[in-house]
């Protein structure tokens, strides 16, 4: 009988201190329950993705003391093999770099692999920095039972789709009884059934059973959902660890069957989140861990009593507590009764500030200023854009002078089509809704108050029209069409195939309708040319959470001067 234990970590790039504290800490917990095995995720010793850090030399440096550190302490737990992920170096032509797992046992390296699939698609570019491995199964005897390894994007080529390499055939030639996945893989709309879903099917394939151990915590735009699992040929999934948290868990393992033994965070989730509920833990989660990893205690955000900015508060409450959350509002001469009125009820709400820097004055001194140079009023669009950079630079101002970080409002709608403006509403260090259409904006918004059993979001700003008040009546369906039709085209546009089937149908199917008509090809040509043309201003953007499977950033590389047909 094998005993093994997961650990589902939080880790941090680059600060090898706490990843290594984190490591040994885990090792001792396993040894106190008697395990044999104890498995982390993909580059667990560095975090996961360091990026150009791999070229920094202080950091390669740093990684390997902390290996050497992680080496000593298993001396102090001899019968234990420890399997995690950490960069080792390449001799010979290419990367200088292996993307490794290795399997430590009292003082010693008793198994290396390196990964043999190399993503460079979507967010992923693993190929800048590392060599592939060789072909080949990496196994070891532990506890009388014959295991294999592999990392990440290895298992998720058994259908032979993408590369020419199968790491599946070499374990299986090795007659593996068990395979080891170490993972860093992050978390979108229908990842954890994706996952399910391949891993299965290779467990049933190969006739083996798999444990997939999954990175957990937000890193820039990504977010890790943990969801560590273990599959068994048979039964399908039979343990899953918590999602968006660490977790312990120890299990048995014989005859390819599994028992779980004990498990630090006691699951309460059966089967999958409801999207919303996914969104919501993974915006929170994201936010938590950017600002502690960027040192913020405090975020700042503009109130103009609309549904973008007011879901935006009540995450960031959410995420660092009312005490360290800020309101601003900043009416202007177009900003209706309701932009003040409901800020102050939402703001009540959360039990949060609600500061007031009106900008009426400063943009009559603007107008002033520009007519006596440039002899022309200032007017239309560019008087619209200069209220909006205005505010951005007030609450640019606060977070200077208050040190706390500027979370941007905008939505995927409006980021998509440019409906908003550079260096105005998209000031700030962080953007949390960036990745949901306004459509999907609502929707959380309603669980948000479905969750706190009140109204939090207060019902007015969940049922008044769409407006940047930014001129007289101004409404957003003077510019754009309806959410629910704008939100249809643009994932069938940006995300396409990358959808959830199901949604990929809905999007296509109401697409094709609207290209039956004159007036529908017209929208969706129309729509299509802002998307196109406003790509300098997603270029200049704040990161966003990243809660699809193609978010603007690095999930989605389109040239700026380009000519697009259409």
């Amino acid at each position: 009988m094998l005993n093994f234990a997961i650990a589902q970590c939080n880790f941090t790039i680059g600060d090898f201190a706490e990843n290594t504290q984190k490591i040994v800490a885990r090792m001792q917990q396993a040894a106190d329950a008697q395990s044999d095995l104890v498995i982390f995720s993909e580059l667990s010793v560095c975090g996961y993705y360091p990026g150009d850090l791999l070229e920094d030399v202080r950091f390669l440096n740093a990684c390997k003391q902390a290996l050497d550190l992680v080496l000593a302490a298993s001396c102090q737990h001899p019968q234990i093999v420890t399997v995690l992920g950490t960069v080792r170096d390449h001799h010979g032509p290419g990367k200088p770099l292996h993307n490794g797992l290795l399997a430590i046992q009292n003082g010693k390296i008793v198994a290396e692999y390196h990964k043999q699939l190399l993503p460079t698609y979507g967010i992923f570019d693993e190929g800048r920095h590392f060599e592939a491995g060789k072909e080949g199964a990496c196994t070891l005897q532990i506890a009388g039972h014959h295991i294999g390894f592999m990392v990440c994007e290895d298992g998720w080529n058994d259908e032979g789709k993408d590369y020419k390499v199968n790491p599946y055939a070499a374990l299986e030639n090795a007659g593996v009884e068990l395979i080891i996945s170490i993972n860093a893989s992050p978390s979108d709309f229908g990842k954890r059934e994706q996952r399910h879903r391949l891993f299965k099917q290779a467990a049933q394939a190969h006739d083996t059973p798999i444990v997939y151990v999954n990175q957990v915590g937000g890193q820039d735009q990504l977010v890790f959902d943990g969801y560590s699992f273990v599959v068994s040929p048979e039964q399908g999934v039979v343990f899953e660890a918590a999602p968006f948290e660490e977790d312990f868990a120890c299990l048995e393992f014989s005859n390819k069957e599994f028992k779980l033994v004990q498990q630090v965070q006691a699951k309460t989730e059966e089967g999958s989140l409801l999207p919303v509920e996914f969104a919501r833990r993974q915006i929170v989660l994201g936010l938590k861990d950017y600002a502690r990893r960027c040192h913020f205690t405090k975020a700042v955000v503009g109130s103009s009593g609309g549904i973008d900015s007011a879901l935006t508060l009540a995450l960031a409450v959410e995420a660092l507590g009312a005490e360290n959350v800020i309101a601003i509002t900043m009416p202007s001469a177009y900003s209706s009764e309701g932009s003040v009125s409901d800020s102050v009820k939402l703001c009540e709400a959360l039990g949060i500030p609600l500061l007031n820097h009106p900008i009426l004055d400063l943009v009559n001194q603007y107008s002033r200023g520009f007519e006596a140079a440039f002899s022309s009023p200032l007017k239309g669009l560019s008087l619209e854009n200069l209220q909006a950079r205005v505010r951005g630079t007030i609450l640019m101002e606060y977070s200077n002078s208050f040190g706390a970080l500027l979370l941007t409002t905008g939505n995927k709608s409006e980021i998509s089509v440019g409906y908003c403006t550079l260096y105005g509403d998209t000031n700030g260090g962080l953007g949390l809704i960036g990745d949901l259409y306004k459509t999907e904006v609502y929707a959380l918004s309603r669980h948000v108050n479905e969750r706190a059993g009140r109204e939090i979001i207060p019902n007015d700003v969940l049922t008044k029209p769409p407006s940047a008040e930014l001129a007289p009546g101004q409404l957003d369906t003077d510019s754009l069409p309806p959410y629910e039709e704008l939100d249809e085209i643009l994932k069938w546009h940006i995300e396409g195939r990358r959808l959830p089937q199901a949604e990929a149908a809905r999007a296509e199917d109401f697409v094709n309708r609207l290209l039956a008509t004159e007036k529908g090809k017209a929208t969706v040509k129309r729509i299509l040319g802002m998307v196109a043309r406003n790509e300098y201003k997603r270029r200049q953007a704040p990161p966003i959470i990243r809660v699809r499977a193609r978010a603007f950033g690095s999930g989605r590389q389109m040239p700026i001067a380009a000519h697009y047909e259409f």
